[in-house]
């Protein structure tokens, strides 16, 4: 079976998406964001087709598609939009998938389950994204044991930010899991130098190895 790795983060807004698309460029697979909640914007898949430089067709529709920019719980409520969370099961592609959540992985698609429900169903494995500012050791730690609650499997922890040595070592250490590599803000944010700075950073092997 192709590996299929899901995304997600600590919190909303701290880069899983541009790390998304590294990874999935660099797997040279397919893409898929089952919620997109906000069409006003540029979406996330649009943005992973700018950057990670895979086609069309390798960034999979949306199974849902709402146009309030909230969670998608009430964007859905507003939108006039039923979740059906039975019906979101990861498509089979013949080559490596990442699957991108949306925000935290408490983040709620109906008024009784959340993401996080969603992957202990998959069972797939989780890269877990996470700010290198003030605040990530307590978000990092509390999201690793929500995982672990749930039996989630952990492929890693991926940083996204400025290098805090210390802030990365005690979420690795008392989290005890392992450091895949840290992202660090790319400035200007093209294909070419977000490729460059994640063959930097991570070893592609790593993720290779992920399959369920």
């Amino acid at each position: 079976m192709s590996t299929r790795i899901v995304v997600t983060g600590t919190d909303t807004g701290i880069g899983k998406t541009v790390f998304s698309a590294a990874l999935a460029g660099a797997l040279d697979g397919f893409y898929w964001k089952p919620i997109q909640s906000g069409l006003d914007e540029e979406t996330d898949s649009q943005t992973v087709m700018k950057l990670s430089g895979l086609s069309a067709d390798r960034v999979l529709g949306e199974a849902y598609r709402l146009r309030t920019p909230a969670s998608p719980h009430l964007a859905a409520e507003i939108d006039g939009v039923t979740i059906d969370h039975q019906s979101l099961k990861i498509p089979e592609t013949e080559r490596p998938l990442v699957v991108e959540g949306a925000g935290g992985l408490l983040v709620p698609l109906t008024r009784s389950i959340t993401y996080i429900d969603l992957m202990a169903r998959w069972r797939v494995p989780v890269v877990l994204c996470a700010r290198t500012t003030l605040g990530t050791i307590n978000h990092s730690l509390l999201s690793i044991e929500a995982l672990r609650a749930r039996g989630v499997a952990m492929l890693g922890i991926a940083f996204i930010g400025e290098e805090n040595v210390e802030s990365e070592r005690i979420i690795t250490e008392m989290g005890q899991v392992r450091c895949l590599g840290r992202l660090p803000h790319v400035a200007p944010l093209t294909r070419d130098t977000l490729r460059e700075a994640f063959a930097r950073a991570f070893n592609i092997d790593g993720f290779r190895k992920a399959s369920a």
